[in-house]
């Protein structure tokens, strides 16, 4: 139900935003992989799985903030029920269980992992400094990271707005990156991964 859902938005998406895929065969149809964006919108996620085939997205969870997802009962639903949220912890005590535990048990399972390894929404169109807690869980599964860029979902809902507004959006999804070397090589590596695909986005636009 799910996965039917969330493929018949995408003809939605492509008429309301223009959203365009590059790349799209690129995707891991089969896990374990980690799918890491770059993240200015909520609407970051909804592109991300409707880019998926129905069989592929119904292996697809996507990692999330669970004091934010978690904080309603309309936000848990919508989080657990319809985006498959994997939530993890951003404040955690010591002695608690470590946060990746989740995503090591996802991975484990064959599951693919959205990541936003900025942490956070940015500034449209602007990335953020990334966070190194991806690699520990690459060098640890040893799951591939799939990189991909996402132009335009920020000047559609940037953050703190409640409207969106009709900008184009491409999504380019770039070669896999293998969970191989230390932890400076694989940030270097997908933040060159970042910026080539970045380089290689059309220039924006309204639909």
């Amino acid at each position: 139900m799910r996965g039917l859902a969330l493929v018949l938005l995408r003809p939605v998406w492509w008429l309301l935003f223009g959203l365009s895929v590059g790349g799209r065969e690129r995707l891991p149809r089969e896990g374990p992989a980690i799918v890491a964006a770059n993240h200015n919108s909520h609407f970051d996620i909804l592109f991300l799985l409707s880019a998926f085939d129905r069989r592929a997205v119904q292996n697809v969870r996507v990692v999330g903030a669970a004091d934010y997802f978690l904080a309603t009962p309309v936000l848990r639903f919508v989080a657990l029920r319809l985006i498959g949220l994997l939530p993890i912890e951003r404040r955690v005590e010591r002695g608690a269980v470590d946060p990746l535990e989740g995503a090591r048990a996802a991975l484990a399972a064959g599951r693919i992992l959205i990541v936003f390894p900025e942490g956070t929404r940015g500034a449209p169109e602007e990335m953020g400094r990334l966070k190194s807690g991806l690699t520990k869980l690459v060098r640890e599964t040893g799951a591939p990271i799939v990189p991909v860029y996402l132009q335009g979902a920020g000047r559609i809902l940037p953050r703190g707005a409640r409207v969106p507004v009709p900008f184009t959006c491409t999504m380019l999804v770039g070669r896999p990156i293998a969970a191989d070397g230390d932890r400076a090589a694989l940030m270097a590596r997908l933040g060159a991964a970042f910026a080539r695909l970045k380089a290689a986005a059309p220039p924006l636009h309204w639909t």
